[in-house]
């Protein structure tokens, strides 16, 4: 048979023909306490001319501390210092990307994230926008961007989100939040050392594990749940429970947690998350509540859907004395719910695979309404 003369699906055997997902992964990572120190001969061989920079984005909360004399800055290096209050925006990343072009003659060699979530997201998304036109608003979605970024190498301070191993890049947009994902948006390079995360406070450490501790609830108890994400999802969950239940050493409990981080990025990545983390996503767009902590507002009254990891939740915020704001929602007006809820109820994969494709004779905006009124 001369194959050219076929048309390919007579030549595919039936069971070949089922679409499975070909995410990327991470294709190199380093482990260990002090790795750090290892970042400069990683990237050597990276760099493309002495005139092609690296530039280093890194949480301003280490300005003036020990470890920006440890970034191994050459040449024209720079650092850029970013403050992690707020949710990353489109129009940061914008700025960003116009600041590195009118600053230099070249494409940098490449841009190294240094911080958690926020800065690990601006990291991913300025790398992509260095070789992609327009603004970064305009690739919020899946799969929207065409032209393989600059390299990239994510270096997690605090663990929790995933960032440092998932294709999305979560930004608040002019019009919503949601995350450019996309093949060319994971790291080609994560270095993971578990002394970074030394002297992160101790709510943040909590509602940054808890972004990881909900990961794994909504994958394991969702309808895209396969053998892939189950593996991974239960393997965070295992080491979720240890750092928050147990009582570790601190070391130990830096490496497990930093290791979570990893596990649970992993199982959404092949998945999907759900109804808690779509209805932070309202939080933050109006409100500019951050991404931790909204997820644990709003996973306190998710009894209903979630009620194994709602009461495993309770126990590791009774354990660690962890008091949640309230009366967050409560001076707001019809228009703002509406706001909220519209952004919540956009997000359909993640619904999808919450409740299933016959999601929205369950959630509606009312139901959504009510439970942000608890709030």
């Amino acid at each position: 048979m001369d194959i050219k003369s076929k048309n390919i699906n007579t030549i595919i055997s039936p069971e070949l023909k089922t679409n499975f997902k070909n995410f990327p992964m991470v294709p190199r990572v380093i482990f260990g306490a002090g790795c750090f120190g290892q970042l400069g001969e990683i990237l050597l061989p990276k760099r493309v001319n002495s005139e092609a920079p690296f530039i280093f984005l890194v949480d301003d909360v280490f300005e003036g501390t020990d470890l920006i004399s440890r970034i191994p800055l050459i040449f024209n290096d720079q650092i850029i210092f970013i403050s992690a209050d707020e949710e990353p925006k489109t129009d940061q990343v914008d700025a960003l990307v116009h600041k590195i072009k009118n600053d230099y003659d070249h494409l940098p060699s490449g841009i190294i994230g240094i911080g958690g979530g926020t800065l690990l997201d601006l990291s991913k998304a300025v790398a992509i926008m260095l070789t992609n036109k327009g603004n970064a608003y305009q690739y919020q979605g899946w799969d929207l961007v065409k032209k393989p970024s600059i390299y990239h190498v994510g270096i997690p301070t605090i663990s929790g989100t995933g960032a440092e191993v998932s294709r999305t890049t979560v930004l608040l947009g002019p019009e919503k939040k949601l995350g450019i994902n996309s093949d060319y948006t994971t790291f080609d390079q994560v270095l993971m050392d578990p002394d970074l995360t030394k002297g992160v406070p101790k709510e943040q450490w909590f509602y940054t594990g808890m972004d990881c501790f909900i990961h794994c609830i909504e994958s394991l108890n969702g309808t895209y749940l396969n053998a892939f994400s189950q593996s991974y999802g239960e393997k965070a969950l295992e080491l979720c429970k240890e750092v928050y239940l147990e009582d570790l050493q601190m070391d130990e409990a830096r490496n497990k947690l930093m290791m979570a981080s990893w596990h649970g990025g992993m199982s959404i990545a092949y998945s999907q998350v759900g109804v808690a983390h779509a209805m932070s996503y309202g939080l933050s767009y109006l409100l500019g509540v951050r991404h931790g902590i909204g997820n644990c507002l709003v996973f306190q009254h998710l009894k209903e859907f979630y009620p194994e990891g709602v009461e495993l939740f309770n126990k590791m915020k009774e354990k660690h004395n962890i008091q949640l704001p309230k009366g967050i929602c409560s001076e707001l007006t019809n228009d703002d719910f509406e706001i909220m809820t519209n952004v919540a109820l956009g997000l359909v994969p993640l619904w999808e695979n919450a409740i299933g494709k016959e999601w929205r004779t369950i959630i509606t905006p009312e139901k959504l309404k009510s439970i942000y009124q608890k709030i």
